[in-house]
């Protein structure tokens, strides 16, 4: 697993995939603008008070948000996914497996369905991990073992879609998950480093392909699908 998170790390910085990881930051910091505007303004209603106060607050709250991106990270890695993990993947699949034949891509609103679905759960964990910042031991505890059981799951899954019928993906995932998990932790583990966790989707999704290869060989499914 180590090679694979090598490797995974190189790819995502190397010419193929430099102009995608451009692209999935510069939306990363969009999305992470837009979540602590709405998570501040929904804050501030809650919490209405008289000025000076209010000014605190808001201040007070835009300071933890910037020290809550990390947990942010998690659930906007998940949204990211459906948008560029076929891209991704396709290039490392091509790069690093030349004699395999080549995935196929997922239809977008299936890929946009379940990101959405892992989206919410992610969300809901990691805002429960920030009501636990107060508590140091828990709090790790719960931000590592649930960003890594379900960011491992979906990359996991999304990816070998790729290859397999959903069901199949899914029983691949439960017959080896423990290996999967631990994959999981180390994508969790990258979210907790400012800035480089900018890179989750692409390290991620390049990290899966290689989990994915040493599971056994994928059967080939339809054409890669058209999704211009």
């Amino acid at each position: 697993m180590i090679d694979d998170v090598i490797r995974a790390f190189a790819q995502t910085f190397s010419p193929p995939l430099r102009r995608i990881l451009f692209k999935t930051i510069a939306l990363a910091i969009l999305l992470l603008l837009v979540l602590g505007v709405i998570l501040q303004t929904v804050i501030a209603r809650m919490a209405a008070l008289p000025q000076p106060f209010e000014m605190a607050l808001a201040i007070v709250t835009g300071l933890g948000m910037i020290a809550g991106a990390i947990y942010l990270m998690g659930p906007i890695s998940s949204l990211i996914a459906a948008l560029f993990l076929d891209e991704v993947a396709e290039e490392v699949e091509r790069t690093d497996y030349p004699a395999d034949a080549v995935g196929r891509a997922l239809p977008i609103a299936q890929a946009i369905m379940l990101s959405m679905k892992f989206f919410g759960l992610v969300l809901a964990v990691n805002f429960i991990a920030l009501l636990l910042l107060l508590v140091p031991g828990i709090n790790i505890s719960v931000f590592f073992v649930a960003n890594g059981y379900l960011l491992g799951r979906q990359y996991f899954e999304l990816t070998a879609m790729r290859f397999r019928p959903v069901e199949e993906a899914k029983a691949l995932r439960q017959a080896n998950a423990v290996r999967i998990f631990l994959a999981g932790l180390v994508i969790a583990g990258l979210l907790i480093v400012p800035v480089l966790n900018l890179i989750t989707p692409v390290f991620a999704t390049a990290f899966m392909v290689h989990v994915h290869k040493r599971l056994g060989p994928a059967r080939e499914l339809l054409p890669p699908i058209d999704r211009a």
